[in-house]
């Protein structure tokens, strides 16, 4: 989960209270969140403060990109449709499978013994 708040500024990002390269070490993960949102409105008119919490650093990536989005397009609804074609405004859908009864995880069985 994120939370995104823009503010008027000089295009500087913060997670958590440290800097965007310093949150997100790889560059997968920081391509992820989106320094800039391709071609839609630049970035840089806004100082972006992202709350997240919750998942691994890819998850909170992936959080922040949807959170920022959501942002923009409240800013200026006219983002929406690209932002839409680019598919930064879908939430990924995968969620933790809980353990069941009788087995050792998830998806982890107990070993068959036919004898």
């Amino acid at each position: 989960m994120a939370r995104v708040f823009l503010r008027p500024g000089k295009g500087e990002i913060e997670v958590n209270g440290r800097a965007f390269e310093n949150y997100f070490p790889t560059e997968s993960s920081r391509a992820l969140v989106g320094k800039r949102l391709g071609p839609t409105e630049p970035t840089d008119k806004f100082d972006l403060l992202i709350l997240a919490d919750g998942g691994g650093v890819a998850g909170q990536a992936g959080a922040a990109r949807l959170g920022i989005s959501r942002a923009l397009v409240e800013f200026n609804a006219e983002l929406r449709s690209r932002l839409k074609k680019l598919g930064f405004l879908t939430r990924d859908p995968r969620a933790h499978e809980r353990k069941k009864y009788g087995q050792k995880g998830a998806r982890k069985r107990f070993q068959f013994s036919k004898r």
